[in-house]
């Protein structure tokens, strides 16, 4: 953003240098923000017959890992419409129901999923076979303790889950019972991951404060409601 305003700002590697600049007004492009778009890529590939696509969100490389991540696990995703905004990268991303499959996610590609992992993990329950979650210690230090959070609400809707030091042991595909209560651990993401659980349990779930969801994503509901009709 500061290259597109004109600053004199120069990047090498990881190493960023940036002198005095005279800064021009220009108009600015919002993308959509991928961690939102998260749980619905994620509800459009565990939902069955479900086909959504999702516009104008930002595809910046650093910020793309859930992509990868599902792709990884055989979604059917498609980058539609990509072009660059504002020296953004941006694009539609469309998602169909998928018969996923279990990966291994370690430490290298962490960094770029880090607030996706418990949507992940919801995902996770419905894939084929056993999914590894490994070096996101840092979940722990996170809005709540992610980790124990994703274990202790999966664990409760049936999932065949393990909770390990540094992330988590997800074996499948299970199918979730739901007729429970979830907490949210006052943590936005776990509340929306709680939310897509409920959409393929068996039975109806609660989710205690749910009104934690409003911190990033105060449409979620409205926009679900929507979608499932």
């Amino acid at each position: 953003m500061l290259e597109y305003l004109n600053a004199n700002i120069m990047e090498q590697g990881t190493k960023v240098t940036i002198g005095a600049s005279e800064l021009v007004s220009k108009p600015v492009t919002i993308p959509g923000d991928i961690s939102s778009a998260a749980f619905f890529l994620v509800a459009g590939a565990i939902i069955p017959d479900s086909e959504i696509i999702i516009q104008d969100v930002g595809l910046n490389q650093t910020r793309t890992g859930i992509i990868d991540v599902l792709k990884q696990m055989g979604a059917e995703i498609e980058i539609l419409n990509q072009r660059v905004d504002c020296n953004e990268e941006i694009g539609d991303i469309k998602i169909n129901y998928s018969n996923l499959k279990a990966i291994t996610i370690d430490s290298e590609i962490i960094p770029r999923i880090i607030d996706e992992i418990p949507i992940i993990a919801v995902a996770a329950t419905q894939a084929e076979g056993t999914t590894i979650i490994k070096g996101a210690e840092e979940l722990r230090h996170k809005e709540s303790d992610r980790i124990k959070a994703v274990y202790t609400e999966l664990k409760k809707l049936g999932a065949e889950i393990e909770e390990q030091p540094d992330g988590l042991i997800i074996h499948g595909k299970t199918k979730l019972k739901g007729g429970c209560t979830l907490e949210t651990y006052h943590d936005h993401r776990i509340a929306m991951s709680g939310y897509i659980a409920g959409l393929i349990s068996d039975s109806p779930i609660e989710i205690n404060e749910f009104h934690w969801v409003n911190i990033s994503f105060p449409e979620f509901t409205g926009i679900f409601e929507k979608l499932v009709k």
